[in-house]
Formats: structure tokens, C-alpha cells, sequence
């Protein structure tokens, strides 16, 4: 039996055709279709935030942080961030890299992973892209 359409994906097998081998019952099909189905929804919701409301969100971070230049206050100044090839721990600078020292802090700054929610940092890094 052929399993929902949202499990029929290009480019190959379906995932429901997997489970389906893998001879799991229907309810693990299910589940797994709804589970890859949303996999991209939650992803997609990762990489797209607000500029608009990240400006706000810095607002926190611009006691120590320069949006308008590069020159350093109490942190790096954070222009051009994302033009820049690596971040000052050595790293490259990738959504991941900079979400990581956002959630993580180091050299000094405190990490915010438990004082911002998700939406927060993904509208942080959004603007941040726009420096």
C-alpha cells in the first residue's frame, strides 16, 4: 500500500518506501512520514528569521557590541560580519559558527542560550546578516 503524499519526495526513494522495507508496522510509517514531512517546515524556520526584530535583540548586545563598525568596544564590532572568512575564535563564520558563540558566549561574553528563545537568535543572526 503506497504510503501519503507528503512522504513522496524527488530524487529517489520516499521515506515511507523505506520504512516500508524495513517491514515497520503502519503507525512507524506514519510517524516517520510525519516526522520527515516536518523536517524541512522546522529547518526552513531555522535559517529565515526576522532582521527587523533581531535589531531589537541586539539592542542587548550592542552594550558591547558595535553594529555600525568593526572597531571593538568591550566585543569585536560586529560590520560585516558575515563578509568576514573567519570569526575571532579562528572559526568560519556559518549561521551554526555564530548561533554556537550566541548560545555558548566565550572570551568574555556570557552565553545566552538559556535567556534567548529560538525565534530570538534566529532573528539575532538574521540581522546580523545585515551588517
Amino acid at each position: 500500500m503506497p504510503g501519503p503524499a507528503c512522504c513522496d519526495f524527488p530524487g529517489g526513494i520516499s521515506a515511507c518506501q523505506a520504512v516500508k522495507m524495513s517491514r515497520m508496522k503502519p503507525l512507524g510509517v506514519l510517524s516517520v512520514c510525519l516526522c520527515v514531512a516536518a523536517a524541512p517546515l522546522v529547518m526552513a524556520g531555522a535559517a529565515n528569521g526576522d532582521p527587523a526584530k533581531g535589531k531589537t535583540v541586539f539592542e542587548a548586545c550592542a552594550v558591547c557590541h558595535n553594529a555600525d563598525s568593526t572597531e571593538t568596544k568591550m566585543g569585536p564590532g560586529l560590520k560585516g560580519l558575515f563578509k568576514r572568512e573567519k570569526l575571532k575564535s579562528g572559526k568560519k563564520v556559518t549561521d551554526a559558527n555564530v548561533r554556537a558563540r550566541i548560545d555558548e558566549g566565550g572570551g568574555g561574553m556570557p552565553g545566552y542560550k538559556d535567556m534567548l528563545t529560538d525565534g530570538e537568535k534566529n532573528d539575532l543572526v538574521a540581522y546580523l546578516k545585515t551588517l
